[in-house]
């Protein structure tokens, strides 16, 4: 069979591994190198796997589907694709990275492995036509190819100033529904009027995410306070739901929680003890050493306590005040930083219009999408990159089965 793959980022490249075998295999890369933002991931270091590796993480619009895909099988199989080509792990608070520490030894592997099996590539493609009647046609800038089939695996805007992607406008013309894509893992903007006092500080919270006075997700760790909203990865693992929210033009909402070692209803009694234990300190100084000095000022000034005041000379209202801003910090947001500076989408084709055992379209014959153009996103920490290397490898070992099964890796 002659296939050709659009799109020579992370999940064509692995779906040309495993097709070249039995096949003529030839990618279309638009950029003048492949899989140009692979070495990007991770900030540049190639974050490529999690081992807590399970559906908890994804998000989908056919969430029941998806579980039928991220599975125990499946995370040894991307295990075991990662050993085939030669990739020993650093591991880290559960994430995976090149032993080396640099997303290039990923890319290198990968790529070692598309020349070695001589597979056909042509950079700087620019796609003019694809048209289909049994065979596929792609028109090119200064030639035409012929295919049996055809791998779309061409990822989303995350990262680029593009406005369009073509591949989801051709496959919305040939009948496929699109989920409306997003941007997810972004910085996100907020609309309040203290964002230049809090700029710069770091902190480790929770974030609750309230939709329409609704909670619909939380999140952990360091936030980063900038002067246009909030970021850090606990901030981009909720971004996605809060784009698509604002796409819905609902409320969106997040509550920060600057001391989330502490229950809510503890907290009085905490700082109580606190006190007793280091007497004579101010407001101020009582928080010091519990949070940055700028953000006590901040919280305090919100709360409208002043900061050289004694804990035990406020009253249960204005401690209730204190607990309130510290634990229940809310912020509105009213939108992100777009796909500019997005590492991924959210939205695209939904899932029950693919054959997750095949990856082929529902919607048109011999036709395979992969990767990001599926309706699916993930928290930071290698899951994204994780589903688009799983989407190929479910086509390559199951493309063809009838044929002798001799496209592994």
């Amino acid at each position: 069979m002659n296939i050709v793959i659009i799109g020579g980022g992370a999940s064509g490249l692995v779906a040309a591994i495993y097709l070249s075998r039995n096949n003529n295999v030839t990618v279309l890369e638009k950029n003048e190198v492949l899989a140009k933002k692979l070495l990007a991931t991770g900030n540049g270091r190639c974050n490529y796997f999690n081992e807590d590796f399970n559906i908890s993480h994804y998000r989908s619009s056919n969430i029941d589907i998806l579980k039928q895909i991220i599975t125990e099988e499946s995370k040894n199989k991307l295990l075991k694709l990662f050993d085939n080509i030669g990739i020993i792990p650093k591991i880290k608070n559960g994430c995976y990275y090149p032993y080396s520490n640099k997303a290039v030894s990923f890319y290198n592997a990968l790529l070692n492995e598309v020349k070695n099996r001589n597979i056909n590539v042509i950079c700087n493609s620019n796609i003019k036509k694809i048209d289909y009647d049994e065979k596929y046609e792609i028109t090119l800038e200064d030639k035409k190819i012929i295919c049996d089939k055809l791998v779309i695996a061409t990822g989303s805007n995350a990262g680029t100033n593009n406005k369009e992607n073509l591949s989801l406008d051709y496959l919305r013309k040939i009948g496929h529904s699109i989920i409306e894509p997003v941007p997810a893992l972004v910085k996100l903007v907020a609309n309040t009027n203290y964002l230049k006092k809090w700029d710069g500080i770091r902190s480790d919270v929770e974030l609750s995410l309230y939709e329409n006075d609704n909670l619909i997700a939380k999140s952990k760790g360091e936030a980063m306070f900038t002067s246009y909203g909030i970021s850090g990865i606990c901030t981009f693992d909720l971004s996605g739901r809060v784009n698509r929210g604002l796409l819905r033009k609902s409320k969106e909402e997040i509550e920060i929680d600057f001391m989330p070692y502490i229950k809510y209803n503890d907290f009085v009694r905490y700082i109580n003890d606190r006190n007793k234990k280091i007497k004579n300190r101010t407001i101020k100084e009582l928080f010091e050493g519990m949070l940055n000095n700028k953000l006590i000022d901040i919280l305090l000034e919100e709360a409208k306590i002043k900061k050289d005041r004694y804990w035990n000379n406020l009253n249960i209202c204005d401690k209730e005040k204190i607990k309130d801003t510290f634990k229940k910090f809310k912020i509105t947001i009213t939108g992100s930083k777009g796909y500019n500076e997005a590492q991924v989408m959210s939205g695209g084709i939904p899932l029950s219009e693919i054959n997750i055992n095949t990856m082929e379209s529902k919607i048109q014959k011999n036709l395979y999408i992969l990767g990001e153009l599926l309706d699916v996103d993930a928290d930071c920490g290698g899951f994204n990159l994780s589903f688009a290397f799983l989407s190929a490898i479910i086509l390559g070992e199951n493309y063809d089965k009838n044929k002798t099964n001799k496209n592994t890796i």
